[in-house]
């Protein structure tokens, strides 16, 4: 293979041809953000393509013995299992609904799993989602959350971007456009401010707001995870996990829900090497990088991820909550061999289908 610099154009074109329902991804995710109170934000409702179709609430369909199945039209007497997630769970890559982890456990056990998870989600918007569908769901069998890197991923934003809630996708957008907002109110034509000082913030402010846009998108803003403290960083993504998954225990008591938390898995923390094809795609993507790549940059080796996993599942052993690292389940996969990654942290159908077994096989008791 070679491995030629691209331009972003090139790039993004051979994104395209090598994994061509990524094209279904891209557009679901570009048609702007649906803002949601609490969680912040979720997934298109009704959208319709080959590769991914959400219901009425934006959640993804996944399929039970050919027929689709989604939140919106869950009956809540019905028994029902739930993956929770974040765009792994959903299935990021696979070419069609029925090619999710959510979908493939429904084959793989015969039971009705629905694909309980929103893109770009942190552990904390996850537990958020389920608070907010929780009336939705009387007889819960199964609760298996497959998580773990976006915390980790978002904890490397900047620390300007951090709050006393964590830090989350969209850190930068928030606070850059709810600023905006707060320059809007000190324009109001009728305030309790004087109006000479009135004046003064609104001349001020339309002329920071002018140059502001002039100079640059905010949607072009770079972020990295350069300036952090990566030992720091994997400390607090662990805190907030744990944590998490602390409060998912208490809602689901009573229940008799069993609940698991299975770690996602990583490219680089799975094996030592890619196939010819992840190399081609890999490197097509770290051509044409977004800021939410950019984040991976310092966590990426294998010494991250063990003391990452390795404190998750100390608080799940405590709390007596399933634990499996599907980085170690898959390097004893017979498919460990073969392209099952189509991005660091997405799969091919063949990659979520393994997924599916292996929880199937080693956490669903």
């Amino acid at each position: 293979m070679s491995n030629r610099p691209l331009t972003h154009d090139e790039a993004v074109r051979e994104v395209y041809r090598l994994t061509p329902q990524i094209r279904d991804y891209d557009e679901f995710m570009y048609l702007g953000v649906r803002w949601l109170a609490y969680t912040m934000f979720f997934h298109h409702a009704n959208y319709r393509s080959q590769a991914i179709n959400t219901d009425a609430l934006g959640f993804r369909f996944s399929d039970h013995r050919g027929r689709a199945i989604g939140v919106a039209d869950h009956q809540s007497d019905r028994p029902i299992n739930l993956l929770v997630g974040g765009s792994t769970a959903l299935g990021t890559g696979a070419t069609a609904d029925g090619w999710t982890v959510a979908s493939r456990l429904s084959h793989h056990t015969g039971d009705p799993w629905l694909n309980f998870s929103g893109r770009g989600y942190n552990a904390v918007q996850e537990l958020l989602l389920f608070l907010m569908h929780q009336h939705r769901f009387n007889r819960i069998g199964h609760v298996v959350i497959l998580s773990g890197i976006n915390t980790l991923a978002l904890e490397g934003l900047p620390d300007n971007l951090a709050t006393e809630h964590g830090r989350y996708y969209y850190s930068f957008e928030y606070e850059h456009y709810m600023n905006r907002y707060n320059e809007d109110l000190k324009r109001r034509a009728n305030t309790y401010a004087s109006e000479l000082d009135q004046r003064a913030k609104g001349f001020l402010a339309r002329c920071l707001g002018k140059l502001l846009d002039e100079d640059q998108n905010p949607a072009d803003m770079v972020i990295t995870d350069d300036g952090t403290d990566t030992r720091e960083r994997v400390r607090r993504a662990a805190w907030v996990v744990s944590h998490a998954l602390g409060q998912w225990q208490q809602l689901l008591a009573g229940t008799g829900a069993t609940l698991s938390f299975v770690l996602q898995p990583m490219a680089y923390w799975t094996r030592d090497f890619l196939t010819l094809e992840e190399q081609e795609v890999f490197h097509a993507i770290d051509s044409c990088p977004n800021n939410f790549w950019r984040l991976f940059s310092r966590i990426l080796g294998k010494e991250v991820h063990a003391p990452f996993a390795s404190a998750i599942k100390a608080v799940c052993n405590d709390k007596r909550i399933g634990f499996a690292d599907m980085n170690q389940l898959l390097q004893d996969s017979p498919l460990i061999d073969t392209s099952l990654f189509v991005d660091r942290v997405h799969f091919n159908d063949q990659g979520y289908d393994e997924l599916a077994r292996l929880v199937a096989r080693h956490v669903i008791h």
